[in-house]
């Protein structure tokens, strides 16, 4: 959409629900559109917009446009809570270079939960000509109720195997590639180049005709329960770290950087992982990079901004995370998506300095992030949201015609600084593909 492109005009009725929907299985099987952590998401049905965003302005770009829509949206939302009304679901490619499409997506019908407030939302387009009113009793007409949830379908899993990359002869080249990469990240950082780069590597599978991606999305829904449950545009994942919640002028983030893995079998090794993490100075040395680069981009859209005394160790079922987390109000009336915009990429996902670190990785990473270590989340009307980095995530291909399958992609990274040794970076990513790897199994 740019200013030239008439804006479209739509019509948002929002309606309460008397019982608490299952989010989950109202979900389309093939192309599920979710956003879901415990008693609080949402669920879309169907599309009525869909916006289209590339290049570095994408984040400037989808916040204009959606401002406009908003702007001339008919809103009936007697909720009125941050989520309801008019809401997209988006995603984000992480490089302003990349061939993955940035997208704002409105769902036809958007079935919500807040804790224990629920309500319907269905979004049409609104008339065009000059004095064409709908009848608003036909706005509100199937709100009383949740479309019927469909039963879960097939399942055969996915078996994933290291990316072939272009030029290899086997898919282990590209756990070389990755090898080589940290090798000469580690170098580049003892030169000066850089303080950190974050380099990431990829795995690859395929999904089967007619499987029911609710299935993988039920497992992670399940399992992370910290996390928030994403199925946008093909990219699935459940992310441990809040890029931005922005809800009525409040602001709050959590900064993720240094991981352990978990040994959840072995409980004094598991404590002594967790106790090596918050005493490792390197570890430490990389979160206070990630706190930093994002106290830096949010401080000249808030005020009283706070911060975790120390980093804390966060325990999620595969890895030790040392977070923080970060409060704040807005000094203005900036959008969740223009706070996004401002944020990434954070240090956690690219490292520092914030040019060299994503040269570095153009560079030293031999493949298109897509929308891996983007942005993935939602905003309403009011430009509220919240959005979470895409990690422990993976993107969907487009259904093969003859076949019916799918290609899925998967990624993984971690912060490299002075020090880091390869063969332990590797096995980071080993840990950090697991929530993905195991949601996907047979």
């Amino acid at each position: 959409m740019t200013s030239e492109t008439a804006v479209p005009r739509l019509r948002a009725v929002t309606r309460p629900l008397d019982q608490a929907p299952d989010l989950l299985a109202l979900a389309d099987p093939s192309d599920p559109l979710l956003w879901h952590r415990g008693d609080r998401g949402c669920v879309g049905i169907g599309e009525t917009l869909r916006l289209h965003f590339r290049g570095a302005e994408r984040f400037r770009d989808a916040a204009t446009a959606w401002r406009k829509i908003a702007a001339a949206a008919s809103v009936d939302d007697p909720v009125s809570l941050p989520g309801s009304g008019l809401v997209a679901l988006g995603t984000f490619a992480f490089a302003d270079s990349s061939a993955a499409e940035s997208v704002l997506i409105v769902p036809r019908i958007l079935v919500a939960r807040h804790r224990n407030r629920w309500w319907i939302t269905e979004t049409t387009a609104a008339p065009d000509r000059a004095g064409d009113h709908a009848d608003p009793e036909l706005a509100t007409e199937g709100l009383a109720s949740v479309p019927a949830p469909q039963a879960a379908g097939s399942w055969p899993g996915v078996e994933f195997v290291p990316r072939q990359l272009p030029g290899d002869p086997e898919t282990a080249g590209s756990v070389a590639s990755y090898l080589d990469g940290v090798r000469e990240s580690v170098q580049r950082i003892e030169r000066g180049a850089a303080e950190k780069i974050v380099l990431a590597r990829q795995i690859e599978g395929q999904v089967a005709a007619g499987s029911d991606l609710r299935v993988p999305l039920t497992r992670l829904a399940e399992r992370y329960l910290d996390c928030w449950t994403f199925a946008v545009d093909g990219m699935i994942g459940a992310s441990p770290e809040t890029l931005i919640r922005s809800t009525n002028g409040a602001v709050s983030a959590r900064v993720l950087a240094g991981t352990r893995a978990r040994h959840a079998d072995a409980p004094q090794r598991d404590a002594q992982a967790r106790d090596e993490l918050l005493t490792s100075s390197k570890e430490q040395h990389e979160h206070a990079f990630a706190v930093q680069s994002v106290v830096t981009a949010l401080s000249p859209h808030v005020r009283e901004l706070r911060t975790s005394e120390e980093p804390f160790p966060l325990q999620l079922p595969n890895v030790w995370h040392l977070a923080t987390d970060l409060g704040a109000s807005l000094d203005e009336h900036s959008s969740a998506i223009e706070l996004v915009g401002a944020l990434h990429p954070t240090a956690a996902v690219a490292g520092t300095p914030t040019a060299a670190a994503v040269a570095a990785i153009a560079e030293l990473e031999p493949f298109d992030r897509g929308r891996y270590s983007g942005a993935v989340g939602w905003i309403d009307a009011a430009g509220d949201g919240e959005w979470v980095i895409a990690l422990r995530c993976a993107q969907l291909g487009a259904t093969d015609p003859t076949t019916g399958v799918r290609s899925v992609t998967a990624s993984a990274g971690g912060g490299i600084v002075v020090g880091s040794d390869p063969e332990h970076e590797f096995g980071e990513t080993v840990s950090k593909f697991r929530p993905v790897t195991e949601a996907f199994a047979p």
